[in-house]
């Protein structure tokens, strides 16, 4: 409503604009009832002229965008249009609500939101639960027909390049989707493969759109009483013919021609005679054969193959294309004036030709009758030549007449295709037609489209009419009557008696009928009498029609035009029958006659599309039946077009008005393609035309805002008191709208809702805002009083903070300058006594010096008389000690040859007494007793006397080397000593003159003292020098240092780096194999259910040929035998009898059928167990790289960083030693044997050759000890006997045991010898490679020796930088040695290490069977047997169950089929079946019976797969068996006898392993089974969960207050508020926690429980994330927080399971980060930068669809700029993801089952009698 009120300052309302249709302005000032005008102000500041009308005010921001255009207050044109462009180009949203009508703007651009995954999401939810899209409009269709068991329709309609074509195919792919076939026939790919045939001949390119329908069509899609498709069926309508002959200037003709020309140089096209596009009149008059981005010949091989599917075969097909082409050479047919009245077509045409050879005609007649004309009177038949233009209109019609019977007879074989023997139980129609058209020349075509739109529109009007009705009496409302625009009369102008129609096809009827009299006759007719009928003012020739939509000028050319064609057609096509010329028809054209006789007889029979020959069922009838009224003997009485258009149209709608409708219209937003552009005058255009003003007009004609009582309670609670809240909210809401809106009239109160007039929902939002922005303005008056409060109180404490460091400086500068006082005091105290101090040492140190002087000089005269005296001495006792030495030496010789001669003599006689006694055998035995350790002494004392022989030569080497020295030293002092003796003699006599030369001296004395003291100075200048040049090498020392540390901080960062990086790339490595692990797992998986699938399947097939063939019942044993893929190699050759019993029972089956499944089955298998194998090698391989990586790396990481540190230790000490040596010593003598360089490098070569000398002396005796070790080993073997016989020797009495022993002697001896040859060759061995090594040393060092003699010629940089490459370069060979040895040492290892594995299960296997079946023979006969009394004691049970065969099944079917979960299971042990059945398992095994292990495992893998087929649907049921599967699955790994699961067995555990049969291949059944019904189990668990996901998690307020309900449309949501009856967040807790409680009941592993609730927290957090990617009113910032708040209650729940390290809150990662997205600011760089960093687990498209769809709950929030989502793209558009919107909800992780060993023993456990298991036996 417009009341006076609204109208106030600030108001923005909406006004007429040329370029834009309606411009937005404010309100300057208020409007009263008595102004003569607004004033208004436009939004860029200027004042806009006042004007008198009330203009159309706005809707509140918080209202813009919303999904349905009837849930805004203001509901009028410039609403909607700025409703429509908000959504299409800042959210980029093409769907709209308008009441029952979905809006689809053409966003000329793909987008990526019709996926499998959005048709899921659709599938099963209410209309308005969801964001508008075609797949909720189909999704509402396909419901209503299910639950109100009447068919429906689909009206989409719109301009051409709209998107009418693509919306109807995507409706009919949503359909194919969700409902699938009935049969293996694929109906729905058949219906889908129909679009791209129809496309080709009946589209084509106009200026408006590429891939324009120039037809419409109507299909129905036929359902079984399943609702699945079963079939389809087309109708066609206007079929516009003139663009076969005519097009405009960027247009084509049909695209089939196209497509045809450009596979012209095909091989099956060569006889069409084609070329390009350009060649042919046909397809060149638009000059654009090219459509970019589209192949044409592409495009014909998906028509051909779309011609294959529908059942037209190749034959067929090329017959087509043969009639194709045959047009386009008609038209390239030139006709020429003969005269004025006639024509001809020259001989010899080659076009003319190449048609007649396609079409089976003769050139003489086709040329005859191209060019003259048949005149029929009552008596004779004339023929008329005819003249060119009325020629070239004859070739024209015709053309235009083949293709329209071509089209037609395509549609109808499609239909045949796509029909079946099913019956039909409901369809649901789509209309895709042309809507509402006006252009500058309207022909004919236009007429019959806007035609059929205005009967379109009525039959809206009724039904949005009679909705509107429905729903006031539903609520009980007062019913007013709503006037709405009948356009009856506008139909009857035009289809009534004496219409346009019946006008039309009079004057077609006339001989000589023309525009001129039709247009005399319509203005006669209807000028005066039809309001709606007009003349144009300047044409005679025209006339106007008042259509719904807009007014429409009318040529009447058109009238011609269909004369012309229908004149042309009728007296041409009886002349070029196929019948007629029969005379000239070839084999090589057969397949086009048999074509045109099907086009041109709509009466015969026709032959099949298969191709099938004529005979006897070998034709069938056509779909389409001739016309009931057409009378086949008179030729004169057709139905014209306009009839059959009028007879066609009114079926339409009969059947429209049987079905439901439901309305889709489209929107073109520009007219030159532009995507994502909006031009009001066009949208607005279309929006009048197509119906969607009316019905927001019919809407605002009553009550258009709806709310139901608890929405409104909750929206506008804050206009509410306290005292105004009653228990009756009904009552509430009643009182409440009678204080707030005064007029009754403006709303009304209905059973549940409350129904409110146009504005008034806008008035009751300003009311709330204004309620709000008080509220807001005194929580910000309250909340700046107290930040001021807190400011003052800051500064007030600042600035007694000043202040006191204000007077703390003050006193501190004080305290400063007394110190300061005080302090120069002293200093002149001290610097006055320092002066004083230095006179008085300056004058001391004067005294010093004189006395020294003296004091030195009396000094050196007594020490010069004391040297004297000492020398004399010292010659003396040098004299008399050689003397001595003399006289010694001669005595010690002559002492020493007497000794000598002596022992000579002793010891000849020793050696004759050893002879003797050598000839005796005692001393024999004697002497080889010891020899043993008399070698080994020897050789011992041999190493001792050679080393100490090597310590006595050096000694007396450096005693010689010294004593040559010292004589040496010696004798020249001998000789100096006698020099001076005679200079004694020579001086005593030059005394006098030395006398006279000592005044001499004293004078140059004198002149040495100066000299000294130049000399002195000289030397202080030179120490300063010194002192300088050590300072500066201290300081390139210190810089060196720093450079050192610089190196090895650079090489430990190196180092921490190349450790970081192996980390990381090993953590990468494992990563990625952990997920190509889970890859491979989850691949593995989905096989297993597609094997599921197909085995049941094949079941189920087998069951109903079971019920089909009652006499061959299969029998238990036959059931079990056929279960082959359980069965392994050793079991085929028993299975045979079974399978060919099976082959007779399944001999009636489909053969090919069962050969595929077969197939599949076999190939599934192989693939099975190629995946398993490569699982395997794969785990391996990860585990064994793992471990090869991180010990290798650190093993030698750690290796290298040791050597290194030694090295650079080694390399530090040597570089700081030579340093010093190099440094300290002159440069002159720097490199001379004697220096310090010399002796330094000398001693670090004796140092490495005494470190060479350690550790050949450690090789030499760890030899000597292996060798020892070796002796002592074979001594021991070959010494036995000999010991043995040394012990008895005194007992021997014979000289035959004396020879023998000699004999043994004599063997000893040799063996001896031939051991110490053997020592001697090692021993000479071992000295050879040591001289080797030895020669390497010196080899090694002449090199070094070589080397430091270079690098000492070098500069001191140039010789530490090539010291410390040789250095390096020596390391690093040594390095690369070290590690060829590691590697070589590893694989060496590993080697070892696998033959260790086999020796040892060989030696295990063999002291297995020793211990078992060996009993040393002296043990039984030495242990005597005696006779004991045993006493009897209670059985010790083995954990065994013994039953007879034929209870098999009765075990099976008491413990797996018949047991209930919920009854008899609950009061047993977790896992007691899976326990009963190992511990039958087990006895089978102990008594060795194979048959029976193996049909034991069977029939309970199939009885488990019947219980769960029987009762998959059932948790319970499903988790109970999960559950004992897994504990079957354990035990079987528990008790298999292998070390990796008998770790955690105790010992008697250990006594019930398997002892005869290995069961690892039936662990991977059970294995596989396990994780088949683990998929069953999370499938259950979803079907459970899916229903309370959205309601729980979204729509539910957990949080009341938060969110206030927005205003709704017709298309009502479900509500947020909590009713009786729906989900919350507690229903989905309290599931989870059933969940849980129940599995726990059951024993379910802890691991297998985690990754359950893993998967069930990923569907939650999907299909909660999905429906918010698709529901607009969910984004919103206090939505984000009922998110936040429900996933950390979520959280929760894992905390007190104690499940939070499972992986489950990862998984709703997504969900929190989009939660997250709603709240956080989106304004600023910084905050896209944040949210590009906090969204990782977001794609960008999610990112961006969230960003769209945020919507502003209330007006103090603000809408995201579309500048804000263009920086989130541009800073996303690096990132490498999937362009997929939703997450998939269907995927599973792929499950694992951890060994979990059981504690419990089997010989503790008691069956119940409740399981009816009284056959077992315990054992």
């Amino acid at each position: 409503s417009r009341s006076d009120e609204a109208y106030t300052k600030s108001a923005r309302v909406w006004i007429p604009d040329a370029e834009e249709v309606w411009k937005s302005v404010e309100l300057t000032k208020d409007y009263k009832n008595d102004d003569a005008s607004l004033q208004l102000m436009l939004e860029d500041g200027t004042l806009d002229p006042k004007t008198k009308n009330l203009p159309y005010l706005r809707n509140p921001d918080i209202l813009v965008g919303e999904n349905d255009l009837t849930a805004l207050s203001y509901l009028h044109e410039p609403a909607v249009l700025h409703n429509l462009k908000v959504r299409f180009i800042d959210s980029k949203l093409i769907y709209t609500y308008c009441g029952i009508v979905l809006v689809a703007i053409n966003p000329y651009e793909t987008l990526p939101i019709y996926g499998t995954d959005i048709i899921n999401a659709y599938s099963g939810q209410n209309m308005g639960d969801m964001d508008p899209h075609i797949f909720a409009v189909a999704e509402e269709a396909y419901k209503q027909m299910a639950r109100d068991e009447r068919n429906q329709s689909i009206i989409v309609s719109g301009e051409s390049g709209a998107g009418k074509t693509v919306s109807a195919k995507y409706a009919m792919r949503y359909f194919a989707t969700v409902s699938g076939s009935a049969s293996e026939a694929n109906v729905e790919e058949k219906v889908l493969a129909s679009n791209p045939i129809m496309e080709a001949i009946g589209n084509a390119k106009t200026t408006r759109n590429d891939n324009s329908s120039r037809f419409g069509k109507y299909i129905e899609i036929g359902f079984d009483n399943r609702y699945r498709i079963i079939g389809a069926n087309m109708r066609t309508y206007l079929l516009e013919k003139s663009r076969v002959v005519f097009q405009a200037d960027e247009e084509r003709n049909y695209h089939i021609f196209y497509q045809l020309c450009a596979s012209a140089n095909q091989p099956e096209f060569k006889n069409l005679r084609l070329s390009t596009a350009n060649d042919f009149l046909y397809t060149r008059q638009g000059r654009s054969p090219v459509i970019e981005g589209v192949d044409d010949a592409k495009e014909l091989c998906t028509t051909r193959h779309a011609f294959t599917l529908l059942g037209i075969n190749e034959s067929y097909q090329i017959g087509l294309f043969q009639v194709l082409a045959a047009i386009l050479h008609l038209g390239n047919v030139e006709i020429k004036d003969r005269d004025s009245d006639s024509s001809l077509i020259a001989p010899n045409n080659r076009h003319l030709t190449a048609f007649c050879e396609l079409v089976g005609v003769t050139y003489q007649d086709m040329s005859q009758w191209l060019c003259h004309r048949k005149l029929k009177t009552a008596t004779e038949t004339y023929i008329k030549p005819l003249p060119r233009l009325q020629a070239t209109n004859a070739r024209d019609a015709l053309s235009k007449h083949i293709y329209a019977k071509l089209f037609n007879w395509i549609v109808e074989h499609v239909n045949k295709a796509l029909v079946t023997n099913v019956k039909q139980h409901s369809f649901i129609g789509v209309l895709d037609i042309y809507g509402f058209e006006t252009f500058e020349i309207n022909s004919f075509e236009q007429f019959c489209i806007n035609y059929a739109n205005e009967k379109l529109q009525q039959q809206f009007n009724m039904h949005v009419f009679k909705l509107e009705q429905e729903e006031y009496m539903k609520e009980q409302i007062p019913w007013t009557l709503i006037d709405f625009y009948d356009n009856q009369p506008c139909i009857n102008l035009i289809e009534a008696k004496m219409g346009i129609l019946d006008l039309l096809d009079e004057e077609c009827k006339m001989p000589k009928g023309s525009d001129d009299s039709w247009a005399q006759k319509l203005y006669n007719t209807h000028l005066k009498t039809c309001s709606l009928f007009e003349k144009p003012r300047m044409s005679n020739r025209a006339f106007i029609i008042q259509h719904f939509a807009d007014k429409v000028n009318f040529s009447m050319s058109f009238c011609s035009d269909f004369v012309t064609d229908q004149i042309f057609s009728y007296h041409l096509c009886p002349s070029c029958k196929p019948q007629r010329i029969l005379y000239v028809y070839t084999s090589k054209n057969k397949m086009s006659f048999d074509l045109l006789v099907e086009l041109f007889q709509d009466e015969e029979k026709a032959t099949t599309p298969t191709g099938q020959v004529p005979g006897t069922g070998g034709r069938t009838r056509l779909s389409i039946k001739p016309d009931k009224g057409r009378d086949t003997s008179s030729k004169e009485h057709k139905k014209t077009v306009g009839c059959q258009f009028r007879n066609s149209l009114q079926m339409l709608m009969e059947t429209l008005n049987a079905t439901t409708p439901h309305y889709v219209r489209c929107i073109k937003p520009n007219d030159f393609k532009l995507a994502f552009s909006f031009d009001p005058k066009r949208a607005v255009q279309q929006l009048r035309a197509c119906g969607v003003l009316e019905t927001i007009r019919i809407s605002a004609a009553g009550f258009p805002s709806r709310w139901t009582y608890q929405e409104f309670f909750s929206r506008y609670r804050v206009l509410m008191k306290q005292k105004d809240v009653l228990p009756d909210k009904k009552l509430t809401c009643r009182n409440v709208l009678e204080k707030l809106v005064q007029d009754q009239d403006k709303y009304q109160f209905g059973k549940t809702k409350i129904f409110f007039r146009a504005g008034q929902v806008a008035y009751l939002e300003k009311l709330r805002a204004d309620k709000l922005r008080a509220a807001c303005i005194r929580i910000q008056k309250t909340i700046r009083c107290w930040l001021a409060r807190k400011k003052y109180l800051r500064q007030r404490s600042a600035a007694i903070t000043i202040q006191r460091f204000t007077r703390g400086y003050q006193a501190r500068c004080l305290v400063k300058f007394m110190r300061r006082t005080q302090a120069a005091t002293v200093i002149q105290k001290y610097q006055r006594m320092c002066v004083e101090r230095k006179r008085y040492r300056q004058k001391q140190a004067a005294a010093l010096a004189m006395q020294t002087i003296l004091r030195a000089y009396m000094a050196r005269q007594k020490y010069q008389a004391l040297l004297r005296e000492h020398k004399a001495v010292i010659i003396q006792k040098h004299v008399r000690g050689w003397l001595a030495r003399c006289w010694y030496k001669r005595c010690l010789e002559a002492i020493v040859y007497l000794q000598c001669c002596i022992r000579r003599m002793r010891a000849k006689r020793e050696l004759k007494k050893l002879k003797i006694e050598a000839r005796s055998v005692e001393h024999f035995k004697k002497l080889n007793k010891g020899m043993e350790n008399k070698i080994m002494q020897l050789q011992r004392k041999i190493d001792e006397q050679n080393k100490d022989n090597r310590v006595i030569s050096e000694k007396l080497v450096s005693l010689e080397s010294s004593y040559a020295s010292e004589s040496e030293r010696m004798r020249g002092e001998l000789g100096r000593l006698r020099g001076v003796e005679e200079d004694a003699k020579n001086k005593a006599n030059q005394v006098s003159s030395l006398l006279e030369e000592l005044e001499k001296l004293r004078k140059e004395l004198s002149v040495t003292q100066q000299e000294k003291k130049t000399i002195e100075d000289w030397a202080q200048k030179y120490r300063d020098e010194m002192e300088k040049m050590v300072s500066e090498l201290k300081d390139q020392n210190g810089l060196l240092k720093k450079e050192k540390d610089d190196l090895n901080r650079m090489i430990q960062e190196q180092s921490q780096q190349m450790t970081e990086k192996m980390t990381r790339a090993i953590a990468q490595e494992t990563q990625q194999l952990e997920t190509d692990l889970n890859e491979e797992r989850s691949r593995y998986q989905n096989l297993l259910t597609e094997h599921l699938r197909l085995e049941e399947k094949y079941d189920d097939l087998k069951e109903e040929l079971n019920v089909s063939k009652p006499g061959h019942r299969r029998t238990d044993s036959t059931h079990s035998s056929n279960e082959s893929e359980y069965t392994y190699n050793s079991e085929y050759a028993e299975l045979e009898d079974g399978s060919r019993v099976g082959e007779d029972v399944t001999r009636g089956m489909d053969t090919s059928l069962t050969l595929k499944l077969q197939k599949r089955v076999t190939e599934l298998e192989q693939e099975k167990q190629s995946l398993r194998n490569e699982l395997e090698n794969r785990e391996e391989q990860f585990q064994r790289a793992r471990a090869r990586a991180r010990g290798a790396e650190l093993e030698y990481e750690s290796l290298k960083r040791q050597e290194l540190e030694s090295e650079n230790k080694k390399l530090r000490h040597d570089l700081a030693e030579m340093r010093q040596s190099l440094l300290g010593g002159a440069a002159a003598g720097a490199g001379a044997p004697g220096s310090p360089a010399y002796k330094v490098l000398l001693d670090q070569l004796n140092a490495s050759c005494e470190e060479l000398e350690v550790r050949k002396e450690e090789v030499l005796i760890l030899r000597s000890q292996l060798v020892s070790q070796k002796e002592a080993m074979h001594h021991k073997e070959t010494m036995t006997e000999p010991s043995v016989f040394a012990k008895d020797v005194n007992k021997l009495k014979d000289a035959d045991e004396l020879k023998q022993a000699y004999v043994g002697v004599k063997d000893t001896n040799r063996l001896l010898e031939q051991q110490l040859q053997a020592q001697r060759r090692t021993y000479d061995s071992e000295v050879e490679s040591l001289r080797g090594e030895l020669q390497n040393v010196k080899e090694e060092n002449n090199r070094q020796q070589q080397l430091l003699a270079q690098n000492l010629q070098l500069p001191p940089e140039a010789r530490i930088e090539a010291s410390l490459q040789h250095e390096i370069t020596r390391l690093t060979n040594e390095n690369l040695d070290l590690m060829e040895q590691l590697e070589k040492q590893d694989r060496t290892i590993r080697k070892l290490k696998k033959q260790l594995k086999v020796y040892s299960k060989r030696i295990g296997e063999m002291g297995a069977g020793q211990a078992e079946g060996q009993t040393s023979p002296g043990q039984m006969v030495e242990e005597p047997i005696h006779p004991v009394n045993i006493p009897r004691r209670e059985k010790d049970f083995q954990g065994m169950l013994e039953y007879k065969k034929e209870d098999e099944m009765k075990l099976v079917k008491n413990l797996i089929l018949e047991l209930k979960p919920r009854g008899v299971a609950v009061n047993l042990i977790p896992g007691l079946p899976a326990y009963i059945l190992f511990m039958c398992l087990r006895h089978a095994d102990y008594v060795n019976d194979d048959q029976k292990v193996r049909t034991l495992l069977t029939s309970t893998i199939n009885s488990i797969k019947k219980i769960l087929k029987k009762r998959g649907d059932d948790f319970e049921t499903v988790s109970f068996w999960l559950a004992n599967t897994c504990r079957f699955l354990h035990c079987l790994k528990q008790y298999s006898g292998d070390e990796a699961f008998m770790k955690h067995n105790t010992s008697r555990q250990n006594e019930h392993c398997l002892s005869n049969f290995d069961l690892a291949e039936y662990r991977q059944v059970i294995s596989d089974l396990a994780i088949q019904i683990y998929q069953q189990l999370v499938k259950c668990m979803e079907n459970i969960l899916q229903p309370m996901i959205v309601s729980g998690m979204l729509e539910h307020e957990t949080i009341q207050g938060v969110s206030g309900v927005k205003p709704t449309g017709l298309r009502k949501r479900t509500s947020s508020i909590a009713d009786e009856g729906t989900y919350t967040l507690d229903s989905i807790l309290r599931q989870l926690s059933a969940f849980h409680s129940t599995m726990c009941q059951h024993g379910t592993d802890p691991e297998l429980i985690k990754q359950v609730v893993k998967q069930l927290f990923y569907i939650i957090g999907a299909v909660t994330l999905n429906n918010l990617l698709l529901r607009k009113d969910m984004c919103s910032w206090s939505k984000g927080m009922q998110i936040r708040y429900n996933v950390s209650q979520l959280e929760e729940w894992l905390r007190d399971k104690g499940l939070m390290n499972c992986g489950a809150k990862e998984t709703l990662e997504p969900l929190i980060q989009a939660a997250q997205l709603l709240q956080v600011k989106k304004k600023t760089e910084e905050d896209a930068e944040a949210i590009c960093s906090m969204c990782h687990a977001l794609t960008t498209a999610q990112i961006v669809k969230v960003l769209n769809l945020y919507t502003p709950v209330n007006e103090f929030e603000e809408r995201v700029s579309v500048a804000f989502i263009r920086t989130i793209q541009t800073r996303l558009r690096d990132r490498s993801e999937s362009p997929q919107l939703l997450m998939d909800t269907k995927m599973i992780y792929p499950v694992t089952f951890p060994f979990s060993p059981s504690s419990l023993a089997l010989e503790t456990i008691q069956i119940p009698t409740s399981l009816n298991l009284s056959f077992l036996t315990r054992v």
